[in-house]
Order: structure tokens, then sequence, then C-alpha cells
């Protein structure tokens, strides 16, 4: 036979007795050299194969067993019966948390919700995670970092009761949050910021995240910043949340940059909120394929050691091979019901298999456990897991969705929404974990704590403080401080631009960034981050200068090496370059915009891309670093929906503002000229470094060139409120005032040349860096006059900067009209209020055209200013109409929003 023809099919053995030698061969390799050696004469065999031009498919996927042999596992040091008590006492306080929180109180607005069920499935690996394996942060460890699946927090809070951290009263508040007693609903650092590090319940974004902080974790060791070498991230899905695309869409870079240091546990409970994950298939089969061909060490835990004896029996296979051929939905099927039904849908499938249990019981038969609530199979995956180098590794680990909680809903479909429990389940419950509560105490559904010196107590504080401390805790203040250098320093973009010379904010930016990472201090914490755009923004030359983290190194020559600005990639690189990954960066900013909470190191990230690619395309994970107190500049470079000119309807930005203002800690800025944007990035370092304040900037940049005019001393903190005078206009003569920003700010000053050359008019022409500064300011002095009618109100900073000016307003900018919209409560009593806005989809074109289209150019500007002053009875209704006509205004073309 030649090495090209095809082999024969597994069922047409042409040589039975040669692949019987071959498979004797294999067993006598297993038996006297063991496994591992077994293993790697198949890689070379299989290797030779294909390098012989053998098409060989490859399977990712092993058998529906554990990876591990029972003779192979770690053994658990702990006292195993002690762990079982304090996790029999967790599950109780949890499930009488939810249950208290939704008997009290029908009357004010019903249910408040919460969740039974997925701890009881997972409460086994956190009761082998906290006891053995998490490590608090202490003196020679900085911490491990966990990001525990959202609906489980119930567990979570009542192992801090036991452990004294939580008290009975806050148990009794739970999702009771405004009197300020009472326990967040799932994790959030802002909510409880000395509690919960990581917010997780927005389901995909805890994996994705986590995988940037493993990432970035290594980052910090390799620039020699921090020491993170023993620390480790661990990540709880479900298997359900895998189906999220973030869930799965960054293991690749994990695999890539062999992050060690990354462990995913997926809670492979079968069931989704609704239903079955994969109820005509194998989720655990298919997950493992995902990981495993993506390059990650894969351990699959399905079977409790109940099984080991069935398995150590089946010597031909039969029961490993129902195991395999059994779909989810039938495996959820048989936890829903009893022994018998087991005995009958599984194991008598086959009648060889059916003798292996022909001695039990249906009792014994249904007492046989998951892998997930053995905990001497889970420390044991959990050991192999931390000990392994060179690749992450997920841990696939079947149990059962609602464990322990009986008709009340354990195995079926409806358990993830139960949280109300009849007196007949909570009797059952408190039997089947065995909580000594006597029947006259089940009405009240009392917790229960041991005694402080019972033995239970006393190996709860023991082993955490083995471990360190307490878990999960937050740093909310980094130890060290830095001080900000004068604004001074950057004179680079606070001086008017030289005669002839123009540049853009962007290019702007870029000079502040430079001048800030040439300070000792603070340099090496900046992170510049990137999404394959650096050449766009101008940010090449930060190439050569401070270099491309790369744990590799550069192994290659790069193409532009003869250049001054080549591609240079380093162990120790500064610069995190995404590609083309908007979720990836801002996963990357989030965990430098944190390092401080999670390893008490101050980092300074400036994420820069285009803009429409922010705050729309990872709103999610904006919100998110909202909850964990982020701090750090995002730049939304090319911004507004007509700059940039040639990209069309799915790049322009109209709207990445007002999608900023909905998250409270973002303080949001589109500059229009350098001296604003350094102002505004030296305020933020103020803010966010030396203060340590928890908010975060947006600023929006633009690729536009024109000559700057330069910091008018005096205006900082006006430019900062939102607003400053740029230009007044000339006395005696009817004016307008025209508000702007970013680059159409600009067309705003040509209107004025407009109004004064060709209507014998003035105008003042303000700079509004901030319309979401401005309208947080209006309406912080709202509430304040209507909650204290008898002082003395308030006047919006609005009200202040145009009361001495008269005069109508008119706002145009390269945003929605609702962004400048928010201050029409402001404008001063009695005057007209026109805005101008792009409100529509985007298009390509040249500017000037574009911004004719969304009429916001400097000749829509006249016509509002004009109207506005014919409303006031300043003008003849006819110059309007007029306007229009001399400019060559379409009145009667459709409008932009439906264009």
């Amino acid at each position: 036979m030649s090495a090209h023809d095809p082999l024969p099919s597994a069922s047409l053995d042409l040589d039975p007795q040669e692949t019987r030698e071959w498979l004797d061969a294999l067993s006598g390799v297993i038996e006297t050299e063991g496994r591992n050696r077994a293993h790697d004469l198949l890689e070379t065999v299989l290797d030779h194969a294909r390098q012989a031009g053998i098409d060989m498919p490859f399977s990712a996927t092993t058998a529906y067993v554990n990876t591990i042999p029972a003779e192979d596992e770690a053994r658990c040091p702990g006292n195993i019966e002690i762990e079982e008590r304090l996790r029999a006492y967790m599950r109780w306080n949890a499930m009488a948390m939810v249950v208290k929180a939704n008997r009290h109180n029908p009357e004010d607005g019903g249910d408040l919700g919460g969740h039974i069920g997925s701890f009881a499935s997972l409460a086994h690996m956190f009761g082998a995670g906290f006891n053995h394996f998490w490590h608090a942060e202490s003196e020679g460890h900085g911490g491990d970092c966990i990001y525990f699946q959202g609906h489980v927090s119930p567990g979570v809070y009542a192992r801090a009761y036991l452990e004294g951290r939580l008290t009975e009263e806050q148990l009794l508040h739970f999702r009771q949050e405004v009197d300020g007693k009472g326990l967040s609903s799932y994790p959030h650092p802002k909510l409880m910021p000395n509690f919960w590090q990581f917010p997780t319940v927005s389901m995909g974004l805890g994996p994705l995240m986590a995988i940037y902080q493993a990432r970035f974790l290594k980052y910090l060791h390799a620039r020699g910043i921090a020491d993170t070498s023993n620390r480790k991230v661990w990540v709880f899905c479900g298997d359900g949340e895998m189906d999220e695309p973030e869930s799965l869409g960054a293991i690749g870079l994990a695999a890539r940059e062999k992050l060690d240091n990354l462990i995913f546990v997926v809670n492979c409970n079968l069931q989704r909120l609704d239903g079955p994950v994969r109820g005509n298939g194998k989720i655990v089969q298919e997950l493992e394929g995902e990981f495993r061909g993506s390059g990650w060490n894969v351990i699959k835990l399905l079977w409790g050691s109940d099984w080991d004896p069935l398995l150590a029996k089946d010597k031909d296979g039969r029961m490993r091979k129902i195991m395999m051929d059994i779909l989810d939905g039938d495996y959820q099927a048989m936890k829903a019901n009893d022994g018998a039904f087991v005995r009958k849908n599984f194991f008598e499938r086959d009648p060889r298999v059916a003798e292996l249990v022909s001695k039990m019981t249906d009792e014994q038969i249904w007492a046989l456990r998951r892998g997930g609530h053995d905990p001497q199979k889970v420390y044991a995956a959990y050991d192999r897991a931390v000990n392994h180098k060179g690749q992450p590794t997920v841990l696939l680990i079947k149990t059962v969705k609602g464990f322990g909680m009986g008709k009340a809903g354990e195995g079926k479909n409806t358990v993830h929404q139960t949280k109300k429990l009849t007196d007949d389940d909570i009797k059952y419950f408190r039997d089947r974990f065995n909580i000594p509560i006597p029947d006259s105490e089940l009405p009240k559904i009392p917790f229960y704590k041991p005694s402080e010196d019972s033995p239970e107590m006393k190996y709860l504080h023991e082993r955490r403080k083995a471990l360190g401390g307490y878990l999960p805790s937050r740093r909310s203040r980094a130890e060290e401080q830095f001080t900000i250098p004068p604004l001074e320093t950057f004179k680079a973009v606070l001086e008017p631009t030289a005669e002839g010379r123009e540049i853009s904010t962007t290019q702007a930016y870029v000079r502040f960034l430079t001048q800030l990472l040439r300070d000792k201090e603070l340099g090496p914490r900046v992170v510049p981050i990137l999404v394959d755009e650096a050449r766009t923004f101008g940010m090449e030359g930060l190439f050569r200068q401070v270099g491309i983290y790369n744990p590799a190194g550069q192994q290659y020559t790069p193409v532009d090496k003869d250049q001054v600005m080549y591609y240079r990639e380093d162990k120790a690189g500064q610069i995190l370059q995404e590609g083309i990954n908007e979720a990836g960066g801002m996963s990357s900013w989030i965990a430098a915009a944190t390092s401080y909470s999670t390893s008490n190191r101050i980092m300074i990230p400036f994420y820069v891309y285009y803009s429409m690619f922010g705050f729309q395309r990872i709103g999610d994970l904006a919100w998110a670093a909202g909850d964990m107190q982020a701090r750090g500049f995002l730049l939304g470079g090319t911004s507004g929906r007509t700059t940039l000119n040639g990209e069309g309807l799915q790049h322009e930005d109209g709207h990445s503002h007002i999608l900023a203002g909905t998250i409270p800690n973002c303080v949001s800025y589109d500059p229009s000229f350098a001296h604003e944007v350094g102002v505004i990035l030296h305020h933020g370092l103020k803010r966010m470094v030396e203060n340590q304040e928890n908010v975060f900037f947006y600023l929006t940049l633009l690729n536009e060139n024109y000559a700057m005019p330069g910091l008018k001393q005096g205006t900082e903190e006006q430019i900062l409120k939102g607003m400053y005078l740029l230009d007044e206009g000339q006395a005696g003569k009817p004016a307008v005032n025209l508000l702007g920003s970013g680059t159409i700010l600009r067309e705003s000053i040509a209107a004025k040349a407009l109004l004064e050359s060709d209507w014998g008019l003035t105008a003042n022409v303000w700079s509004c860096p901030s319309f979401n500064e401005l309208a947080r300011d209006g309406q912080d002095a709202e509430r304040f006059n209507m909650l204290h009618p008898l002082e003395t109100p308030k006047v919006s900073f609005v009200t202040q900067q145009l009361q001495p000016f008269d005069g109508p307003v008119v706002a145009s900018t390269d945003y929605m009209k609702n962004y400048a919209e928010q201050i029409r409560p402001f404008i001063p009593k009695g005057r007209s209020y026109k805005v101008l806005g792009t409100d529509g989809f985007g298009r390509s074109d040249f500017r000037s055209k574009l911004r004719e289209h969304f009429e916001i150019n400097r000749h829509y500007i006249v016509v509002a200013a004009l109207k506005a002053l014919a409303e006031e009875g300043k003008v003849p209704a006819a110059k309007v109409a007029e306007a229009i006509q001399k400019y060559g205004i379409k009145a009667d073309k459709v409008n932009p929003l439906y264009a």
C-alpha cells in the first residue's frame, strides 16, 4: 500500500491480527512505562504519519470520563468532614438569606429576587478554593484574583457571615441597599468597595476581563513594577455563560501568551437559566474541543469517587460508551428524577452494565455523585491546575444545578428562578444537610452559626489564616503616592502654534503623552493601549521609544527595521498592542485602570481608538469599568460625525458623549484646542493619580489640523467646568451667543465673522468642552434648590457664564442634538436656545459637504442665530429667509435624521 493510498475504515480491518498486536504493544507500554510515555509515543507516531502526507483528522476531545485517574489524584490534606459541615451551614445560610428576602414586605413592591440553585451546584468548588488554594493579599503575596460567578453571591455572603465579616443584619438586608445596611445582589465593587473586586454578573465579561487581568499581571512582572509570579487568576463561569461571544473570544490570546497564571472553572450543571445548555449534545465535550483546540490544558471532572469502582470493573468500556452516548438533556432528566429512573435509563441500556449495579439499591444509585460534588476530586483537579506550567487551564466540572434542593428544583428547568421555598422544602433542605435547627424554629428560617470555639469555626479561621487572610477583599486606595508635575510642564500643548503651523488635537494628546513618558516617576506607570491604529493617531514613534509588550520578545526581523520608528516588540515593552480588538483593548485598560486595587500599583492607562468603536462597541465593559472604580483615560480619536469624512455610516460617531454621560463616574470632554486637551489631561492626572479619585476620563480627539490659539490664563477652571468665553463680540451691536465644541466650534467662529460682515451683527463665541459636565452641574443646582427652598438658590454654571451677555443662544456640535439639549433648562430665562446636531446615520463625503448635510456648518449657525434674534424682535423675520437664499440652503430637503 502506498503512503498516499486511502486507509481502510475501522469497520473493514484488513488485518485484525496486526491491529491486535499494536494494541497489545500500547497496553504494554502503559503498564510498564506509564501513560505519559504512551502519550509521547502516540504523538510521535501521529506526527510521523502527518509528515508522510496521511490526512489525519484532529480530535480535540477525549473520553467522557475524568481526566485525572483515581490513582493519580493528589490527596486533600484537609479535614473533609469538617469542611462538609461548614459547607452545609453556608448552603443553609445562603438559602435562608434569599428566602427571607422574598418573604418580607410583599406590600413594598413584591419580590426582591435572588438565586439559590447556582451556589448549591458549586459549593464544593468554592470550599476547596477557600480552604486550600486562594491566597489573600499578604506580605510576600499579592493575592489571587477570583472572578466569582455573579449568581452565587449569597454563598459568598454566607461564608463571610461565618467568618464574622458580615453581620446578621446585613444578611437580613440582602438586596436592600438604599439605607446603607444591605448587600448587593451581585458582585459590585461600587456598592461594596471593600469586599467585591470584580463585577461578573453581566455574563461573558468576567471571562474576557480575567484573561486580560492575567496578562496584565504578567506585564507588571515583566516590566519590574510588581512581583506577580505567585499570583493566580481564577474565573468561575456557568456552562450556559460560555455561549456569550466574550466568554471564548480571547482564549486564543491566553494560550498564545502562555498564561499559566489563569484558571477557568466552568460549572457544567448542563443548564442555562431557562433549560438545557445542549439538550441534544454534550457541552463538556464541546468546550473541551474549543479550549484544547485553542491550546489550553483541559481537565475534566465528571464523576465522583463512588463511580471509581464501577469504572474499574468496566473492562470492555461498555459503561464508558453509555456515558458518552447519553445526551445532556437526558442527564438532566436523571437528576430531576430518582434512582430507579437512573437504573432504567442509564445502566439498563446494556445488560452487562446493568450487572455492575445489580447489588446496589435504587437509593445507592441515586447517591452516585457527579464530580463537582466530591471534595476529594475537586481538590485533586485544583491541585493539578495550579501546578501546570506553560498553558492556561480550564476545569470542566460536572454538577447538578440546585444540588440538595430536592423537589424545590434540583435538576429542574425552573431552579434558576427558584427563590421561594415552602415549609416542607425548607425541612427537606435542613434534613438533607443535617443543619442543627429544631422543627420549632424552622418557620423563622434562622441563620445558623456555630460557636466560635467549635471545631468548625476554628478550622474555618485557621485555613484562611494559612492563606493570608479573608476573601473576597478589595483595596480601595494604593499605598503609594505620586505628585503630578505642574501644568507648565506640558507647555508644548498650551502655547499658540507658530504662524503657519497647524496641528490636530490628536497630535496635542501625543505630545502630552510623550512628555509624560519622560517623567522619571510617572513615565514607567503609563500604559499606552492601542488597537492597531497607531499610525492613524500619529503614535508610531512610541514603538521605538518604549516598545510593544510581547512576552516572547521579538524573534523575527521587522520589515521596517531600517526605519527610525520601526515596529519593535520587547519582553519589557510598555505599549499594549491589542490588534483589531476593541473589547480586548478595553479589557486591558480595565486591568490597568484598577491596578491600584488589584496590585497596589498605580498605573496610568491611555486607550485610544476610533471613537465610534468606543462606547458603542464596548458599552457594557465601560459600565463595568465604572462599577470597578476604574481610573484612566479613554480617548476617542477622529471623533464626531463629520470629521472622519471618508469612513461612512459604520465609523462616524455622533453619540459617544451621550453614552459616556450615562456612566456616573465617567468625566467626558470634547475639546477643540490643544490647550484644552492639556488642561483636561493634567486635571485628570491630578484627580485620578494624585488624589486617587474613583473617576475615569473620556476625551474625543480630532485628526483635523488647524492653528491653535493657546491657553488664556485664568480660563483653566472654566475649561474643566465645561464652558468659557473664547471670543467676545463687539459692543453696541445686536448680539448672539454661539456655543460649540470639538471641530464644530470652528464653524461657530466662522459664523461670528459672517454675522458681522454680512448682517452687521456680532456674537460671543463660547468653547464648551463638556456639555455633559455642564448638565451635571445644572442638575445638581436644580436638585439643591428643590430640596432647600428656604436657602439661597444655587445658580448653574451655564447661567453664571451667560447671564452677563445679552442675546439668544445657539449651540452646534458634531454630536446628536441631545448632547447640547441637556443644558436647555439652564439657559437664562427669556433667552431663545437653538441646537444644531448630527442626528441621523453617517455617510462618506468631504467634511464641508457632511457639515452642510447635517445642518451644523457656519451657514446654518447664522440662520439659527438670525431666527433666534427674530423671535426676540431684534431683527426682521425676512432676514432669516434672505440668509437661507444667500447661502443656498435647501429648505425643503429631507431631514438628515431620516435621510
